[in-house]
Order: structure tokens, then C-alpha cells, then sequence
């Protein structure tokens, strides 16, 4: 690049002169090494006067031998066109060696004599050299100036909000990762203290079963020492010939031997639960197996401010699958399936009040696969862990507690005072409708009363099935002729009553997954969905018999129904979210 000598707007005002001496220059390339050499020629491109050598080897050379140059001779004569030429000496994309003179206003294309030949031949075209004079002081400068301000104006303040939303989401990443720590930590806090609960009671449980068996081994040693010590006393009256002393110990021998000892010892033993064993919250397992157990991340713009607020409706849809047989009895018999309860993936069990049985159906196989007859009619079934359910027998004021690992066998018989009907198993605790006494009986596992809830509450008629949130908070019970499902605390505090026109005889109830209720509506032949918070339902399914009991198999998505006669109905349910859109 030259860094002396005068460049073409130095040409420019020697030719407004008219003199040809002024062009009289050093070659530009020989004075950056310091030799003052006489031009001979100037280069359009390079803006450069040449000498005779320089001019030369400037057509040879790869990058320069396309520039336009001019001879000595010829400067004047051209240098307006050579003023011209600085304006449009950029060469054309497409191709290479042309220089870019048009532009085509229909297509807003720049291009060289080629692109026009080839490519706008029928376009009215605009020739640089002639239009480009005064360019720098046109409206058509000013404006595309302007233009070009505002939208760089545009792009430095989304640059500068895009900064800030970036510092944003760095904050907002920070708080969420220390929420999401501390709520782990409440959780690791939670489960330790739990864990701590229940080791506790595995510990108080142990201590006890081995206070239980150090008594025994206390009283069975005492024993052995004592018989001990008589068979000896026995054997050296007998050598030493003592008859009279003999006859003294073996009388007290036959009181020893008469005595029930040992019998208490081995019945204190048997007092010992020795198959202590830790089950499962299945709550919380499957809490745990869900995608969204331990929280979700909400999506939200401080930026955008929302008009509208979405509400999702849901909706239940019950689809029927199939229809299990279960009369095994005589046809002289209608059934009257008052309970059911799920066994397993595949098994459920059935009280049938009509023919005082309880009758085990197998899914897989359509059909009962056992039977097991009551001596009175029982009503209501709940399961209960570590395989076993319990059974509500109205008229002989009791509850059963059954195995159902192998064959069905009573384990336990509990009575109550009143005649039990609906009952429920949550978190070790069974809750029991007492439908004359107008009573919820709270047990343990083992059958001992608890708590006992009134219901003396006008509401309350003909009480008849009751289920229990998962929280506890909340006990649902289906009044028959009050045609209503009333939920209570567990102090026996009324919160809601749903009541609705298509809601008439209900019975059976299931809680599902979302704390919403499905009712069987005996009178109207219906199933009810209702809202955990009693402010909604809907008839879900209709043209039922008489459908007296439901239960719900997680494991399949499937609900079962027990109607009146020999049917068992299969559904599958699913919900469905419906969006809404309400103002905000």
C-alpha cells in the first residue's frame, strides 16, 4: 500500500486544471523503499502510480493482472472515468472477474454485464455510474441511514434485554436449585425422624417379646431345678431307705407334676409374635414410582403478563371390558355382592350376603376359583396387609379377620357392640360403620377399639359405606336414604354433603388416585364420580343392575363392580384433562 504521493482526488484537482506536468509522479511501490522512480502508468484499483518495471509486473501477477491500469499518456484523458470507477469496483459474486455496475429494482438485485445478460434481459435496469452521482447527499442516503440507526437501536436494546434475562435465569436457576435442596433435606429430615419412629417401635417390640421369653426361660429353669432336686430327694430316700421321708416327697411330687406350670410358661410364650417383620407404606412406594413424586419445575415469563388463567376440568370414562360369571350357587339364589376387595394383580374376593359366602375370583381365568361358606351373611371386605382381609358380619355383630395366603381361614373373630357394615383399612387402622348405633368404630389391626365417631347428626339415616382419604383428613360415608355422601373429620365434625338429583341409594364407594370418589347408586342403576371436596360429581355410567359394591385395581386401571345377580362387571377407567380458559 502506497504511503506517499498523490492519490486520485489528488488527480481529480489537477485535471480541473488542465495541466499535464501535475501528473508528473513517483512510482508509489518504489518509494516505500525509499527510490524516487518517475511514474508510468497509474492502477484504478490500487489507486497507485506505477514506474515502467512496477506497471509491468502488475498485468503478471495473479492478484492484480485483472486491474484496470492506465499509461502516462492516457491519465488525463481518463481520470474522470477512473474517478467513476472508484464507485463501482466491487466485483460480482457469481462472477468473479466482472465488476458489479447494475442493479435491477424488480428483482433488488446487484450484479456485472453478465448476470444482465443472462438473468434480468427483460427487467428495467439502473447503471451504477449513472445514477451514483450526489448518492452521499440523497433523501435515499439519509434514509437508509436512519433505518439503519433505528434497527441497530432495536438490536442493542433486545442485546441489552436478552443480558438481563440471562442474569435472570441464572437467579432463577439459583433459587430453584436451593429450594429443590432444601426441600430434599426437609425430606431427608422427614424420613430420618420416620425411620427413628419406627425402629423405635421394632426395638419396644423385640424388648417386649424378649422380656416375654426371659420370664419363660426364668420360669422353666426354676422348674427343672426344682424337679431336679425332687428326683434326687426321691432317689436317696429310697437308698437310704427313708419311707416315711419318701412318701412326703413323692406326694410332692404329684402336686408338682399336677401343677400347670409349665402349660403358663409355654402359653406366655406363644403370647410372642417371633414373625416381626418391616411392610412397606405402599403410599409412599408408589409415590415414589410416579414421574413427578418429588416436585416439577413451573414454567413462567416475568416478562409476559398473562390475561387469561387455564383450568383444567377432568373427566372419568368407565369402558367396559368384560363380565365375570359368579354364580356358583343354586339358581335358586340371587347374588348379592355387598363387598368386594382386590387380593392381587390378577385375584379379588367377593362377600356375597345372599348366600353367606365369600367367593375368590381369578381375573385371568373368568371364574370363581374358591369358595368359602360364613354362618351368617357377611357385608363388607377391606384388605389388609401381610395377606390378609377383613369381613363385616352385620347380624352377628362381628368382624373376620381371614388369611388369604393359600387357602381362605379365619385367623381372629372380633365382636362389637353394634351391627358392622361398611368397612375400610387405612394406615393399620380398620374403620367400621355401626349403621343402628349411627357409629364409626376406629380398630387396630389386632380388633381393639380405638376411637369410636358419632354420627347423631340429623344428616345421618341409613349410614352404609365409608372410605377414608389418603391424608386422613377426610372420611367419606354414603347415607341410603338420606341419598347423600357426607364427609366427616375424624373428630366427627360434618365439612360437606353432596346431594344430587342422579345421586339416589348410594352404597359402595372407592376413593381413586386423585382423592376423587366413584359411588354405586343402587336406586337409579348409576355410577357417581364425585370431587374430594363433595363440590362436583357427574353419572359416569349408566344402565347398571342394581350395582351394590366397587373396588379399584391400581395395578390395571380397572374397576369392579358388584351388582345384584350373578355378574361381576369389568371397566377400565381413565381420566381425562379437559383445558378451560377463564379471565384472569
Amino acid at each position: 500500500m502506497a504511503v506517499s504521493g498523490p492519490k486520485l482526488s489528488d488527480i481529480s484537482g489537477s485535471a480541473s486544471v488542465g495541466s499535464a506536468e501535475d501528473f508528473d509522479n513517483f512510482c508509489d511501490p518504489c518509494l516505500t523503499i525509499s527510490q524516487h522512480v518517475g511514474s508510468h502508468g497509474f492502477c484504478v484499483e490500487c489507486q497507485e502510480y506505477l514506474c515502467r518495471n512496477c506497471f509491468e509486473c502488475h498485468k503478471r501477477t495473479k492478484a492484480s493482472r485483472n486491474h484496470q491500469l492506465l499509461v502516462k499518456d492516457n491519465v488525463s484523458k481518463h481520470v474522470i472515468t477512473s474517478i467513476d470507477s472508484e464507485e463501482y469496483t466491487e466485483k460480482c459474486s457469481v462472477h468473479k472477474k466482472e465488476i458489479i455496475k447494475f442493479f435491477c429494482p424488480t428483482h433488488e438485485a446487484l450484479g456485472c454485464n453478465d448476470c444482465i445478460i443472462l438473468d434480468h434481459r427483460t427487467c428495467k435496469i439502473d447503471y451504477i455510474p449513472d445514477i451514483c452521482a450526489d448518492i452521499g447527499d440523497s433523501e435515499e442516503y439519509m434514509d437508509i441511514m436512519k433505518k439503519l440507526n433505528e434497527e441497530m437501536k432495536e438490536a442493542e436494546d433486545v442485546l441489552k434485554k436478552a443480558d438481563e434475562m440471562d442474569k435472570e435465569i441464572d437467579n432463577c436457576h439459583a433459587v430453584v436449585i436451593k429450594e429443590i435442596l432444601i426441600f430434599r433435606k426437609e425430606i431427608n429430615e422427614r424420613l430420618d425422624q420416620l425411620q427413628q419412629d419406627i425402629q423405635k417401635d421394632a426395638d419396644k417390640k423385640i424388648s417386649n417379646d424378649k422380656k416375654i421369653i426371659q420370664k419363660v426361660v426364668d420360669e422353666c429353669t426354676s422348674i427343672s431345678t426344682e424337679i431336679k432336686n425332687l428326683l434326687s430327694s426321691l432317689q436317696a430316700n429310697r437308698n437310704a431307705r427313708q419311707n416315711g421321708q419318701l412318701y412326703i416327697n413323692i406326694k410332692r411330687a404329684e402336686c408338682r407334676i399336677k401343677s400347670d406350670k409349665v402349660k403358663k410358661a409355654d402359653e406366655h410364650l406363644a403370647k410372642s409374635d417371633m414373625q416381626c417383620s418391616f411392610e412397606r407404606n405402599t403410599d409412599l412406594e408408589n409415590i415414589l414410582h410416579k414421574h413427578e413424586t418429588f416436585g416439577k419445575i413451573n414454567l413462567s415469563s416475568s416478562l409476559v403478563v398473562p390475561t387469561k388463567k387455564k383450568i383444567y376440568k377432568e373427566t372419568y370414562t368407565l369402558t367396559h371390558r368384560k363380565d365375570i360369571d359368579i354364580s356358583t350357587i343354586s339358581e335358586h339364589y340371587t347374588c348379592h355382592i355387598t363387598g368386594c376387595a382386590v387380593l392381587s394383580s390378577n385375584k379379588l374376593v367377593l362377600a356375597d350376603s345372599s348366600c353367606n359366602m365369600l367367593l375368590v375370583v381369578d381375573k385371568q381365568y373368568k371364574a370363581v376359583v374358591e369358595e368359602k361358606r360364613l354362618n351368617s351373611e357377611p357385608w363388607d371386605i377391606a384388605s389388609v396387609p401381610r395377606d390378609h382381609i377383613s369381613v363385616t358380619s352385620p347380624h352377628e355383630r362381628a368382624i373376620y379377620k381371614l388369611s388369604t395366603s393359600g387357602q381362605l381361614s379365619e385367623v381372629k373373630e372380633v365382636l362389637v357392640k353394634g351391627n358392622c357394615m361398611g368397612i375400610t383399612y387405612h394406615q393399620d387402622h380398620l374403620y367400621v360403620i355401626c349403621n343402628k348405633l349411627k357409629s364409626v368404630l376406629v380398630l387396630d389391626t389386632q380388633g381393639n377399639v380405638q376411637n369410636t365417631i358419632s354420627l347423631n347428626n340429623d344428616i345421618f339415616n341409613d349410614p352404609q359405606y365409608i372410605v377414608v382419604s389418603k391424608d386422613s383428613r377426610h372420611i367419606y360415608i354414603s347415607d341410603f336414604v338420606r341419598d347423600c355422601v357426607v364427609s366427616i373429620t375424624s373428630q366427627g365434625d360434618v365439612e360437606a354433603v353432596y346431594k344430587h338429583k342422579e345421586l339416589r341409594g348410594p352404597l359402595g364407594m372407592v376413593l381413586l388416585n386423585d382423592g376423587s370418589l366413584l359411588v354405586c347408586c343402587y336406586n337409579i342403576d348409576t355410577i357417581h364420580h364425585i370431587s374430594g371436596d363433595l363440590k362436583q360429581g357427574q353419572t359416569v355410567k349408566d344402565d347398571l343392575s342394581y350395582p351394590w359394591s366397587i373396588c379399584y385395581n391400581h395395578y390395571h386401571d380397572e374397576v369392579y363392580i358388584g351388582c345384584l345377580g350373578g355378574q361381576l362387571k369389568v371397566y377400565s377407567i381413565k381420566r381425562t384433562l379437559h383445558k378451560q380458559h377463564n379471565k384472569h
